[in-house]
C-alpha cells in the first residue's frame, strides 16, 4: 500500500475568481474542495443542506483565510427556491459567479428487489436532479453575465462499473456523467465549460460510518494504489479543471484514481 503524497501548497491558480459550492462544508471531498479554492486565491460561497454545519464551517474558514472570501447559506438542492437563494448570494456579494462545484449526492445500500420507491427517488432526486438544478440556475446566470465560466460535477467510478446494492446511485451518477457532456455542448458557445470528477474511494468520516470494515477493505484493495483518496486529493483535480490549465478540456469525466478497479 503505497502512503499519500505531501500536501501541495496552493499557487493561486483561481486567484479573483468566484467560486459556488453545494455539500461542502462537511469532511469530505466538498469541504476539502473549500479550502483548496480559497488556497488558491478564490473567493467562495458555500452551500450545505446542514445549516448549524454551514454556519460552522463558514465562520472557521472566514477567521482562516478572511470574511471578504467566504460566505455561505443551507442549501437543499432538492429544494428549488435554496438553490436559487445560494447562487443570489453570490450575485449579491461578488457581483456574479466565475466557477460552480456541484458536489452534493446521496448514497445509501439496497438490493434492487429490496429498494423502495422511496429510495430509488430520494438519491436520485438528490444526486442527479440536484446537479441538474444547480447546473440550470448557474448556467442561466452565466450566460447571462457573458464572461464565461466553469461547472464541475462530482460524478463516481460507479457510474462505469457495477456494485451490488448501489442500482439506485450507480443510475445517479451515470445521470450526473450524462448531464455533464450533454451541458457542456450547450455551453461551450457561451465561453463555458462543464466537466466532472469521479472518485473511486475518497474516504471520510461518513463514509466510515455507513460502510462496513470488510467492504472498505474489499474496495481500498482494488485501488490501483493500494489505498484509498484523501478527500483532497480528489479536490487537488477540481481545482485543475476550474482552472485556466483545463482552459480546453470540456465535456470530460476524469476518473480519480481507477475506472476499472
Amino acid at each position: 500500500m503505497s502512503t499519500p503524497p505531501p500536501y501541495e501548497p496552493g499557487h493561486q491558480l483561481l486567484a479573483g475568481r468566484t467560486a459556488v459550492l453545494t455539500a461542502a462544508a462537511g469532511a469530505g471531498i466538498g469541504g476539502a474542495t473549500a479550502r483548496r479554492f480559497l488556497e488558491e486565491g478564490a473567493r467562495i460561497v458555500v452551500g450545505d443542506a446542514h445549516a448549524r454545519r454551514t454556519a460552522e464551517t463558514v465562520g472557521a474558514l472566514a477567521e482562516e483565510f478572511g470574511a471578504g472570501r467566504v460566505a455561505g447559506t443551507p442549501c437543499d438542492v432538492t429544494d428549488e427556491e435554496q438553490v436559487r437563494a445560494l447562487f443570489a448570494l453570490a450575485e449579491q456579494l461578488h457581483g456574479g459567479l466565475d466557477i460552480v462545484v456541484n458536489n452534493a449526492g446521496l448514497g445509501g445500500t439496497a438490493e434492487l428487489t429490496e429498494m423502495t420507491d422511496e429510495q430509488w427517488a430520494k438519491v436520485i432526486d438528490v444526486t442527479l436532479t440536484g446537479t441538474f438544478r444547480c447546473t440550470r440556475t448557474a448556467l442561466r446566470l452565466m450566460k447571462t453575465a457573458g464572461r464565461g465560466g466553469v461547472i464541475v460535477n462530482n460524478a463516481s467510478v460507479l457510474g462505469w462499473r457495477a456494485q451490488a446494492g448501489q442500482a439506485h446511485y450507480a443510475a445517479a451518477k451515470a445521470g450526473v456523467m450524462a448531464l455533464t457532456r450533454c451541458a457542456s455542448v450547450e455551453a461551450a458557445a457561451h465561453g463555458i465549460r462543464v466537466n466532472a470528477v469521479s472518485p473511486s474511494l475518497a474516504m471520510h468520516p461518513h463514509l466510515a460510518k455507513v460502510t462496513s470494515p470488510g467492504l472498505l477493505e474489499e474496495l481500498t484493495s482494488r485501488e490501483a494504489f493500494g489505498r484509498y483518496a484523501e478527500p483532497w486529493e480528489v479536490a487537488n483535480v477540481i481545482v485543475f479543471l476550474a482552472s485556466g490549465y483545463s482552459s480546453y478540456l470540456t465535456g470530460e469525466v476524469l476518473s480519480v484514481s481507477d475506472r476499472h478497479a
